[in-house]
């Protein structure tokens, strides 16, 4: 998706989308009704009321797609973006440029084949795009992201010039061994099944029932007829188990050179850009003062292969079905990378010396008790219905007494003049880092079980905190310890009130 800088100026132009962007449009929508369009075709007209209403109702998109083509119209202003459509009801939105903290380009085969792209404005904190333009010719989408790109939000007009005058720099790109590794160590492939077993699912597709039973059947009845013992049956289990995992893995490192094939991490002063994808090329861009936190993440697959990840949470938040446009910096690399990228991304860290604090002496115990009491309850549970067997799983307690003793020997926080990073995980690691200035919240929480062992938990937040992402806290700190904490957060965050 290369840049060109003779795009034609789009100030103070009204314009249209491309010709041919009803095509999209209606690509789009016609995805809403495909499962109740395959359903009465394959179905030999066999379909609910709802599945023909919705059938019907697809004849109606191409006209609706055309439409919305000749109602968008939309004009680059001095300082701000007008946006006219609307078929029945017309809309006009004006979208001040300070507003727009994140411009994406994507471009599927289909975009590339017709030399256009589909344009992403997004702003901090909102749940949808601002602005969503499908499609744009490749030539306009480019301009209007440079010239956002310029008009956007930044610092200061002397940071904005001297960005604009730095080149941009290649701070990481990844190759096909590299994805490949990815896949092998990320769950992918697992999510891709369950998430297509639960549209299958929820369709009510009785066909697909069907065939589920038929391949148990099938399998069950074969291993019957091999008359196993119960070793046999335990070896068939386990070499089950085995082929599943390694065909999910496959899928997992297929899915991850498709998603992150030709990755590369830009900067350009102070806007980080990265572009990616096979099929969907994908190039999103962030300023770095957006940047609300950082993730580095090992697994232990990770830490076998000597590689990390670095990922950010950002003031820009799209809604759940949609792809974040700016979240992986560094999906993997080897350690002295991610290291490196810290180090220039957010000097203020002193990344990796970073004086690590302990938690409460005692935290282990706390760490071992509820796993431990969950188990001892489901023993006696399934001792009522399968006897003295049912004691088998109480041998899960020696692995949560380890596992609470690496847990609270690992976990910890640093706190310096700028930025707090909290540390977790067994036997996968992570770290969290944020800066002081960026939290919006600050809090300390105290279970009756925390004030017996004269413990307490310190939560902190900022803008656009992912759920995928571990929590920003630090559990089990003495009492006064996380009071003191507290306290020095507080004066250090900008605009308190007193």
């Amino acid at each position: 998706m290369p840049s060109d800088p003779a795009a034609a100026p789009l100030r103070n132009v009204e314009r249209r989308l491309h010709p041919l962007s009803w095509l999209f449009v209606l690509l789009a929508q016609l995805r809403q009704f495909a499962l109740p369009l395959i359903v009465v075709v394959f179905a030999g007209g066999r379909g609910d009321r709802w599945e023909w209403i919705g059938a019907i109702a697809a004849l109606a998109l191409p006209l609706i797609a055309v439409a919305q083509y000749f109602s968008y119209r939309f004009r680059i202003a001095d300082d701000e973006l007008i946006i006219r459509s609307g078929i029945f009801q017309r809309n006009r939105r004006h979208i001040p440029f300070r507003r727009i903290h994140n411009v994406s380009l994507h471009q599927n085969l289909l975009h590339r084949v017709f030399g256009v792209a589909e344009v992403h404005l997004e702003s901090a904190g909102g749940v949808k795009p601002e602005a969503q333009m499908r499609v744009l010719s490749l030539a306009d989408a480019q301009a209007l992201e440079a010239l956002l790109q310029q008009c956007g939000p930044s610092l200061d007009p002397a940071t904005a010039s001297a960005a604009e005058a730095a080149p941009a720099r290649a701070l990481l790109s990844l190759s096909t061994s590299e994805l490949l590794r990815l896949g092998l160590v990320s769950n992918r492939g697992m999510v891709v099944v369950a998430a297509g077993i639960g549209v299958l699912a929820q369709s009510g597709s009785q066909a697909f029932a069907a065939m589920l039973k038929r391949i148990g059947e099938n399998l069950f009845g074969w291993a019957n007829g091999q008359h196993l013992s119960w070793l046999g049956w335990l070896l068939a289990g386990i070499a089950l188990f085995v082929a599943f995992a390694a065909l999910l893995r496959v899928l997992s490192m297929l899915l991850a050179v498709v998603q992150f094939h030709g990755f590369t991490l830009h900067q350009h002063g102070e806007r980080l850009s990265v572009e990616s994808g096979l099929l969907t090329r994908i190039r999103a861009h962030i300023p770095r003062h957006r940047i609300q936190a950082w993730t580095v993440r090992e697994s232990w697959l990770q830490r076998l292969l000597h590689r990390q990840s670095l990922s950010i949470d950002s003031a820009v938040v799209q809604v759940a079905n949609e792809q974040r446009s700016l979240r992986d910096l560094a999906p993997i690399a080897a350690p002295h990378t991610v290291t490196a990228l810290l180090q220039r991304l957010l000097p203020a860290a002193g990344w990796p010396d970073l004086a690590w604090q302990p938690l409460h002496p005692r935290a282990w115990r706390r760490m071992v008790i509820v796993p431990s009491a969950v188990t001892v309850l489901i023993s006696a549970v399934l001792w009522l219905r399968l006897g003295n067997a049912a004691w088998f799983a109480l041998l899960a307690l020696p692995w949560w007494w380890l596992r609470a003793h690496r847990l609270a020997q690992f976990a910890g926080y640093a706190l310096s003049e700028q930025v707090i990073a909290v540390r977790s995980g067994w036997p996968g690691h992570y770290w969290r880092l944020a800066e002081i200035g960026k939290l919006q919240v600050v809090g300390i929480s105290s279970t009756p079980f925390d004030r017996r062992h004269g413990m307490a938990t310190l939560w902190l937040d900022t803008a656009g905190a992912n759920a995928m992402q571990p929590r920003l806290r630090i559990r089990y700190l003495p009492a006064a310890q996380a009071r003191a904490v507290l306290e020095t957060l507080a004066a250090r965050m900008p605009n308190r009130i007193p």
